[in-house]
């Protein structure tokens, strides 16, 4: 379960993805940073969860770093197994009040409707904890639309670090044997869904009610932070992250700035292992000041763009290196 993207437009993700109809553009290059020594290389990738099917973003310079890390890093990995995602989640609880009571009464009738069209039980919601229900509720939602965690970008990520199927018994292995690429996470799927169940029930109500709000700006949001992640506009994926109303001061710090703390820390420690390690997260945790970098550079830590061939950098960029250059 992969979160950080802001609430406002992941509702309206899920209430656009299935209208969208965009190709990536030609120049397609999301950002892409990396840092290390003499014996260890870290790449960091912000991502996406959900992309159109079909959706085209990988260019060379990312698959020439996905290709030399022996190591891909997630935000975490989820256990495909039903039953044992189904005990990450507390029981029901009864005495819970009614889930429609939980938003404002504004915003009761449009939550009504959401309910419906998901073919949602509100008396099955209501008997769990207000962030359980806004998970179900994202869930149904992606059903319903045909979106699929496996349409992003770590589903199609994944596939390059599964180990390879061994030889059949018997059978000639065609050359060297190439060492088995590892896949780790960042946080365990427990810890991430222990973020939202340690929320104050006043956070987990604004959770809630966030998917009561209008969506009839759904496909221009949307296609405009898709065309700043594709394209690598960073600023504008800060912007998005700044403006999103839904991600209060209290949400901001335990779901982003902390986050990002103590990723920092770990990539900082990883450093002390040698070998190439591609890091992939929410686009969100790599832009504005609370990102990774920002925190990794406190710590004395540089921590490079990679940038595509020839493609035209900011003019601020171009200022920069040639300073640079003059000294």
């Amino acid at each position: 379960m992969t979160y950080i993207s802001p609430m406002r437009f992941l509702r309206r993700l899920l209430a656009a993805a299935l209208a969208l109809t965009l190709a990536a553009p030609v120049t397609a290059a999301p950002a892409l940073w990396r840092f290390g020594d003499k014996d260890t290389t870290i790449y960091l990738f912000g991502t996406i969860h959900a992309l159109p099917p079909g959706y085209r973003w990988q260019d060379a310079r990312i698959r020439r770093a996905m290709a030399s890390a022996d190591t891909l890093v997630i935000e975490t990995i989820i256990d495909k197994d039903p039953q044992a995602i189904a005990r990450l989640f507390p029981p029901p609880d009864p005495s819970l009040p009614p889930i429609i009571e939980r938003v404002p009464e504004k915003s009761r009738k449009a939550f009504a409707a959401i309910l419906e069209r998901a073919k949602l039980d509100p008396a099955m919601l209501s008997r769990m904890p207000t962030w359980q229900a806004s998970f179900m509720l994202m869930g149904a939602m992606m059903k319903d639309l045909g979106v699929a965690r496996d349409s992003g970008v770590e589903g199609s990520i994944l596939p390059a670090f599964a180990p390879a199927a061994p030889p059949a018994s018997g059978a000639a292995v065609p050359g060297p044997v190439a060492a088995p690429k590892k896949v780790e996470a960042l946080e365990t799927a427990s810890e991430q869904l222990g973020l939202f169940a340690s929320l104050p029930e006043a956070d987990q109500r604004e959770m809630l009610a966030s998917f009561a709000d209008g969506s009839g700006e759904a496909r221009k949001d949307y296609a405009r932070l898709l065309r700043a992640w594709t394209t690598g506009d960073q600023a504008s994926i800060a912007r998005a992250f700044n403006e999103d109303e839904d991600l209060t001061p209290h949400l901001r710090d335990v779901l982003l700035k902390k986050r990002n703390e103590n990723w920092a820390r770990w990539l900082k420690t990883r450093l002390d292992v040698p070998g190439t390690v591609f890091v992939a997260v929410g686009a969100g945790h790599l832009a504005g000041p609370l990102s990774v970098q920002t925190m990794l550079k406190a710590d004395g830590i540089t921590v490079s763009r990679v940038w595509p061939p020839r493609k035209r950098r900011p003019a601020g960029a171009v200022r920069r290196t040639a300073a640079r250059s003059a000294r």
